[in-house]
């Protein structure tokens, strides 16, 4: 089976199982039941590993010196509810203590010495720690601590460099994060401080981890897949919930501990990224140069990335993995088949067909501050969900239709790709949501800097008292709002999001500077979305197209190309352009709906790698005749869809 259609397809019965599920209350002993074939087990003789929020910095630290002693044991643990079923897997722990998921947090102010002892309590198995050695070592030269068992391995080092680090231990040899499902959860983040991120009061650390049972599957997943996609050892709706007041400064350090990649998207508000890093080094931005300012960051397998962020407005915001299926409801742990979409009838979307990747974020306005309100005299659009032709129950076919005024986009079907909205920078709008499919549906506003309550989540997004409900079959819902900025932006669902955005459910928005005009000839969005049909998978859309016909530009004409990724599971896409085999260049010129700083606004060779939620903005003036490729490809460069472009 080629690798493309693992994601779409059913995840194959599970027959052996790396670690064993534990049931809440069920008598001690061997195997009680087996369920799809999983091994169902008690957790009354093993012990239970604990949450870790990542606020409490392990070991001693006097006169400059960490002493730390670690442990690596086996025990259970539950990622969703404490009376939900747990599994059995490795941690690490503090001696003395319950061992943790992620591990400890090891924290230190920059200079300091880590003398660390690490045990291995794992019984017959060698374990391999990395990491816990001075940021920037070489793996060759030292990285790998190996522990035989019942020893105790011990390092010294110097922290010398400041940024997010992590430490990872391996019972099977593993050289990277693709680790079985029972040594998947043995990492802990490593922080070096300066005196600048000291002073950051609101400084959280997000692990991204990941369990999946048997021997190391990479990071390709499939829906209905039993697997955990957690954040500091929990999966949605368990994660921590988030609270901050209005005017608060915010830093995330997001460490993505497992080997798929992560493009983390925040609701409602742009973010600053500071610095990225791969778990042994940490490139940070200069502090008194420009900033990068995204609504979506792409972390790949094994990466890390620091954000600053100042939550401006009050409401509830998701921060979130874009990628839709780490984000998908999660399979109990017991096996139990989940029912298909199309028959699954829900009160909540947000906590009852989300999961995994998925943290809340509560914004309390300051005492005496007033919600902003949306209203008085506006532009009226309405955007209308229907089925679309050749749809079955299993994979619909759905479009939008765009009315404003007189004017219907498209005129007829077929309903892709989804019609792109034009609005202008300051200019207040309502655009109403028609529902005219079988099931329930919303729109979120993608990049959008909006109120809470029209954000587009359903039961989660709004205020204390007024919280946006799922657009019914037959129901509408007015989202307003006034774009403060110009750009490029997109709209998809938040309800059910991987089935309606593979039916046809999803767009792009351009914003316009006031009294500009949009010139699709010139002002082109390239819209990169999923098939509708699992065996398309191989390819994707490119403005509803797994063919989009050629095109025709002019020497000496200025092309902006707004590139728009909301593809449902591909968040590792490169678009190009060229001429033959020779690449071009392009000059960058906004990301996430964001213009670039000048300079960050630059020339660079015309290849961008893209993640799920992300947009990019780039400016080509060709400077000769002839034939250019716009094409999109996999990580692995296989070709996935190519636009042909006559210059003349």
């Amino acid at each position: 089976m080629k690798a493309y259609t693992r994601f779409l397809l059913l995840a194959p019965a599970i027959t052996a199982l790396s670690g064993a599920i534990t049931v809440p209350g069920a008598r001690s002993g061997p195997a009680a039941a087996t369920r799809s074939g999983l091994a169902v087990t008690t957790g009354a003789s093993v012990e239970r590993i604990a949450g870790n929020d990542n606020r409490v910095a392990a070991g001693v630290l006097r006169n400059g010196v960490l002493t730390l002693r670690l442990e690596a044991r086996s025990g259970e643990w539950r990622p969703d509810r404490d009376t939900d079923p747990g599994l059995t897997v490795r941690a690490f722990a503090e001696a003395g203590k319950a061992p943790q998921i992620p591990g400890p947090l090891v924290r230190v102010p920059l200079g300091t010495v880590v003398h660390a002892f690490v045990r291995n309590a794992l019984g017959e198995s060698t374990l391999d720690v990395h990491g816990l050695s001075a940021p920037g070592a070489s793996r060759l030269s030292g990285d790998t601590l190996r522990i035989k068992p019942g020893a105790v391995g011990e390092v010294r080092f110097v922290a010398d460099a400041p940024g997010t680090y992590y430490y990872w231990g391996s019972t099977t040899g593993a050289a990277d994060l693709n680790r079985s499902g029972m040594d998947s959860q043995l990492s802990g983040a490593f922080i070096v401080d300066d005196s600048a991120t000291r002073r950051v009061p609101n400084d959280r650390i997000l692990v991204i981890g990941l369990w999946r049972p048997g021997a190391p599957q990479g990071g390709l997943v499939t829906r209905n897949e039993l697997l955990r996609f957690v954040i500091n050892g929990r999966s949605w709706p368990h994660t921590e919930r988030l609270t901050y007041t209005t005017g608060d400064s915010v830093r995330f350090r997001v460490l993505n501990l497992s080997v798929a990649v992560h493009p983390m998207h925040l609701h409602g508000f742009y973010f600053n990224v500071e610095s990225r890093g791969d778990g042994r080094t940490d490139a940070a931005f200069d502090p008194a140069g420009s900033r990068h300012l995204v609504v979506t960051e792409r972390a790949g397998g094994g990466g890390t990335f620091s954000l600053t962020w100042v939550p401006e407005r009050a409401g509830n915001w998701l921060f979130h993995c874009h990628d839709n299926f780490h984000v998908l409801r999660n399979r109990p742990l017991d096996g139990t088949p989940l029912m298909p979409e199309e028959k699954q009838h829900v009160e909540n979307h947000a906590l009852e067909m989300m999961g995994g990747l998925v943290m809340g974020i509560e914004v309390r306005p300051r005492a005496g501050e007033a919600p902003v309100a949306e209203e008085g005299l506006r532009r009226r659009l309405r955007l209308v969900a229907r089925p679309d032709s050749g749809g079955t129950d299993a994979e619909p076919a759905y479009g939008y239709v765009l009315e404003d005024g007189a004017k219907v986009t498209p005129a007829s079907g077929p309903l892709l790709p989804g019609p792109t909205i034009v609005l202008r920078r300051d200019e207040p709008v309502g655009i109403t949501v028609v529902n005219e499919l079988r099931e329930a549906t919303a729109v979120h506003w993608h990049g959008i800097e909006l109120d809470s309550y029209y954000d587009g989540v359903p039961g989660f997004a709004g205020h204390p008292g007024r919280i946006a409900s799922v657009i019914a079959p037959g129901d509408s819902f007015e989202a307003r709002f006034t774009p403060p900025r110009a750009g490029t932006f997109m709209y998809h669902p938040h309800a059910d999001e991987v089935r309606q955005q593979q039916a046809g459910l999803s767009g792009a928005i351009v914003v316009l500077e006031p009294g500009a005009t949009f010139n699709p000839e010139q002002d082109i969005v390239l819209l990169v979305s999923v098939p509708r049909r699992a065996s398309d998978g191989a390819t994707v859309f490119l403005n509803g197209t797994s063919t989009p016909p050629a095109r025709d530009w002019r020497v000496g004409v200025r092309y902006r190309l707004r590139v728009v990724n909301i593809h449902t599971f591909r968040p590792s896409i490169s678009v190009r352009l060229a001429r033959d085999t020779t690449l071009l260049t392009w000059r960058a010129i906004a990301k996430d709906g964001m213009d670039l700083p000048a300079d960050q606004a630059t020339v660079r060779p015309a290849r961008q790698l893209m993640g799920n939620g992300e947009a990019y903005d780039f400016e080509f003036t060709p400077n000769a005749p002839g034939d250019l490729l716009f094409t999109a490809t996999s990580a692995a460069g296989d070709l996935l869809v190519a636009m042909p472009i006559r210059v003349r």
